[in-house]
Order: C-alpha cells, then structure tokens, then sequence
C-alpha cells in the first residue's frame, strides 16, 4: 500500500437531529465500566482492519483500482478509529491495551459483545464479503435505542457509551487523565481533521460522532458532514462506499440510503482475485517448514505492529509512524504468502494470529 493512496478521503461525523428515543438498556453506570466498554471499543474496532485487508490483499495489481480505493481508505479509518478510542479511554483515567494476547480475535469472529447476529470471515473479495462488510458498517438508525451489550449496530454501541460519559461528568469531573498522552491531529500520520484531542465532555463526544459518522452517514443520508463545516468535497460514508462495490453502481449527491445508488456503473470484477483459503491458520502447515515461517513471519509484523501502536497510545507517541509504515510492510509478506499453493487450487494468505 502506497502512503499518499491510503491517507486519502475527508473525515465524517455523525450529526443527530435531536436525543434518540431512550429505551431501557443496560447503562453504564461505573468509570470502572466505562473505562472498560471504551476497551472493546478499541478491540471493535480493530477487529475489523484484518477482514478488510485480507479482502484488499486478494484483489490482483492492477485490477478494480475504485474498489481498492474503497477498501484502503476505510483501512486508515478504522485505525484513526482505535486512536480515537484511546483518546478518550487516556483522558477518563485509562490505559489502552493493544497487544495482549486476547487482543487479536480467531476468525471467524462475531463483533465483539455484539448480538452474534453474523460472524466476520477472513475470506477474499466477493460479493459475500462486501455483504458482511455491509452488515458490520450498517447504519443502526436515527431512533436505534443504546445497547452497551448485544447491540445490532455500532452506532448503538457508541450511544450507549455516550451515554455512559454524560451520566459520570454529571456527579463530578472524569477528565483527570494525563494530557500528554493523547494522539493530537498533527501527529497522526497524514493529518487531517479527523483527530481529536480528548479533554472533556464535548471532545469525548465529537471524538464519537467521528467514529460512527464516518461508518454509518449522518442524519438518515449517505454523506458525511465535514463539506459543510469545512468546505471539503462530499464522501460517503464506509457503509455506502461498500454498497457501491455490492450494487457495481455509484451514488449520486441525490441519492438516498432508501433509493440506493442510481449514478454510473462502478466497475467492479470479482474474478480477478486470489483464491485464498479462508480463515486459514498456522496450524494448516507443518511447523518448521517454510511455508510456516512465512505465515510466522506475516503474524509476528503484525503483531509488532500492534505493540507499536500500544507504545504510541500509552505515552510515546513517536511510535505512530513506525506503526503505520509497518501496516504499508503487510502487504509484501502478504503477497509472498498468496504464490504458496495448498492443492485443489487454493493458495495461502495471511492469518492475523498473535504470535509472541
């Protein structure tokens, strides 16, 4: 992955048109459980990076560019996503944690504490992975009640933690964390307007409305927000970039999430592809052989990877950088690994395992 193509695109936030109707739901209550929901948000996040890069690394160079496009550019959100999450996480008393063995989900995987309604495959681009890509982006709904468990959608989530924010700074002051362990905008690799520093109530929550804006739209459309506020071009949000890919058609400015996409044919060719084994493991090779090791090799980046990112959010925030050019490094390991031929015309493929 080339820098200048992966920090690409404008930021979203979700804008609501007044409070969503509030159901009973299983409200947090505690900063203990507050510091802990903000935890799986962080996992949420990141268990949706291996998915999507097992699906962007199947494409063949120099085929469906738009979609890779697409792919790469949700890619960097969703890690702007975990950084966001460990902002507010840091400024509520908390510590990050990215590279405990728990951290990397086995696929396939159900979201975590969602309502194990799908399981998340690694599997290569098709048409049944941009739909499970679909259900993990789906837009919950303006009146989507909050759930901090079981929830249908991760906006639902992020309400539920909202929630939790607005219910602790009403008995007294959360923000007592050490400021100079948030990720500020400058720092994080490309820049960009999608970075908040996290210091109170209202950055907390801007910092969520960027998270959800940018999966599921704002107010009931397929946009984003920041071409008002800013000036920028209009982008759709993850769950409607996807569904360009699913339907081989673009949306048009007028176009609704109800019309669906009415504009030109987005050029889509699911058969140039790797035929990649899905949810492979290290396990379907012999240890000690070469093709192990090439799998080890993959999952050890990887996991560094992921122990640079945890340095950067627990207070040496140099580490960004090394973290990000170590995602660009992925992919070469990846493509080594998908010439390695396992019969029946399968070929291997990164696991995403933690490895020590």
């Amino acid at each position: 992955m080339e820098a200048n193509t992966l920090i690409s695109g404008v930021r979203h936030r979700l804008i609501r048109s007044g409070e969503p109707s509030l159901k009973e739901f299983n409200s947090i209550t505690t900063i203990e459980g507050l510091r802990e929901h903000l935890q799986v948000a962080i996992e949420l996040e990141h268990s949706t990076i291996p998915p999507y890069l097992y699906a962007l690394y199947s494409i063949r160079d120099r085929t469906n560019d738009a979609s890779s496009r697409v792919i790469k550019g949700v890619v960097m959100e969703e890690m702007l996503h975990m950084i966001l999450a460990c902002n507010i996480l840091n400024a509520i008393g908390g510590k990050p944690d990215i590279s405990s063995p728990k951290f990397i989900p086995e696929y396939p995987t159900y979201l975590p504490h969602s309502n194990e309604a799908f399981k998340v495959n690694l599997e290569k681009f098709s048409r049944p992975a941009i739909e499970t890509f679909l259900k993990i982006e789906k837009p919950g709904g303006r009146d989507a009640p909050p759930q901090s468990d079981r929830y249908a959608s991760i906006g639902q989530f992020y309400e539920a933690i909202v929630d939790g924010l607005k219910r602790l700074s009403a008995k007294g002051n959360i923000f007592t964390g050490d400021r100079s362990l948030q990720i500020r905008p400058e720092q994080f690799y490309g820049g960009g307007g999608g970075l908040i520093e996290v210091y109170d109530l209202a950055t907390a929550e801007e910092a969520i409305s960027e998270i959800v804006g940018q999966g599921e739209g704002i107010d009931d459309t397929i946009e984003d927000s920041n071409h008002k506020l800013f000036g920028e071009e209009v982008e759709y949000a993850h769950y409607f970039r996807f569904n360009e890919i699913y339907k081989e058609q673009y949306y048009k400015p007028t176009d609704t999430p109800k019309s669906g996409p009415t504009g030109e044919k987005f050029p889509v060719d699911w058969t140039q592809v790797h035929n990649i084994k899905e949810n492979i493991k290290m396990k379907d090779f012999k240890k000690g052989t070469e093709e192990w090791d090439m799998m080890y090799q993959f999952n050890k980046r990887y996991c560094d990877m992921l122990q640079m990112l945890h340095l950067t959010t627990n207070g040496k925030r140099e580490k960004l950088k090394d973290a990000v050019l170590m995602m660009y490094e992925l992919k070469y390991l990846a493509q080594g690994l998908m010439n390695v031929p396992m019969g029946n015309g399968l070929y291997a493929a990164p696991s995403f395992e933690y490895v020590e």
